[in-house]
């Protein structure tokens, strides 16, 4: 029993060195990750579907990477405010209405984070003073 409990006494002491060894980009990056899904399961979701994949020839897959990084100075705009006329994602296009989103910068910057590492096993967040800034640049 003695050596059961100093076991898991070690074993938690491991798991707490873990832990406490990751580095603020991850706990970051999982945060934005985390709150990211609970926006796009609201807002997103019922469109572009839950694993991104779009809804036929209605509405666009959000797994189309590269339209994503080839728009990606644009994307906070586009889920700020909608957008309107064709678009080609992933070798199809799309001409229906997207509309305007009320969601804070802060969200917008959770929701893209999350398509990235979530839908797009991408790596990185899409921090937020890059969305306030796209967003002061909207046209």
């Amino acid at each position: 029993m003695r050596t059961l409990l100093t076991t898991c006494f070690i074993i938690g002491c491991l798991l707490l060195a873990l832990i406490g060894c990751q580095n603020e980009i991850d706990i970051r990056t999982a945060q934005y990750t985390v709150n990211g899904q609970k926006v796009y399961i609201t807002h997103c979701q019922n469109c572009h579907g839950e694993k991104g994949e779009g809804l036929g020839n209605l509405y666009p897959p959000l797994t189309d990477t590269k339209f994503l990084k080839d728009n990606q100075q644009n994307l906070a705009c586009i889920v700020k405010y909608g957008t309107t006329g064709e678009l080609e994602v992933a070798g199809k296009k799309f001409n229906n209405t997207m509309p305007a989103s009320n969601l804070s910068a802060v969200d917008i910057a959770y929701v893209l984070t999350y398509i990235n590492t979530k839908i797009n096993k991408g790596k990185e967040i899409f921090p937020l003073d890059e969305v306030e800034k796209q967003l002061r640049n909207c046209q």
